[in-house]
């Protein structure tokens, strides 16, 4: 029964972000509703990173990290589950790009399906995330926890992307933000 299930999971991952409250906590917050969700188990989780804001310059820095996850939830459901968990968390949607905000949660990887939609806000889907390969706040965690997971549109390997990232000296480690397992 065991080998049955694991065959219809699938390894995903979600970039958390936050810059507004007490950043930490509503990032470890948002990976306990996360792994608590039916057919979601957090599996990894990297350390938190401070990093420079990307948008407006008068925000606070952020702390960003990745969450590894085995799903039996299909893409889209994973994408409405993280959505929740914001709404929950008090995100509150902007029409301008790039605020400050007390959690994101985005999906950037999910397996090796590539699925192009447009905004997730709007409950689009695009994955793997558009514009992950160009963004070190989450190339550096993701490279820690899954260095050999691999792009599915690319065939490059994490470490190898992040290799070619420009600015990931920025990042700077805070420490570790969850311990696992949590259930």
């Amino acid at each position: 029964m065991s080998n049955a299930r694991e065959a219809t999971e699938t390894t995903a991952y979600i970039a958390l972000g936050a810059n507004l409250g007490d950043r930490a906590e509503t990032m470890r917050e948002a990976v306990r509703r996360l792994d608590a969700t039916e057919g979601v188990r957090v599996t990894a989780c990297s350390s938190a990173y401070d990093t420079a804001p990307v948008g407006p310059p008068d925000q606070p820095r952020y702390l960003n990290a990745v969450a590894a996850v085995r799903t039996a939830l299909p893409a889209r459901a994973l994408l409405a589950t993280l959505l929740e968990i914001e709404r929950a968390l008090g995100r509150e949607r902007s029409t301008t790009r790039w605020t400050a905000r007390t959690i994101d949660l985005d999906l950037i990887l999910f397996g090796d399906c590539v699925e192009v939609g447009g905004d997730a806000s709007a409950g689009s889907l695009s994955v793997p995330h558009p514009r992950f390969r160009e963004r070190a706040f989450v190339l550096v965690p993701l490279a820690e926890i899954a260095p050999a997971a691999r792009d599915p549109v690319t065939g490059e390997r994490i470490d190898s992307l992040l290799r070619a990232c420009p600015g990931r000296s920025d990042a700077v480690k805070a420490g570790p933000l969850v311990d696992l397992p949590l259930r």
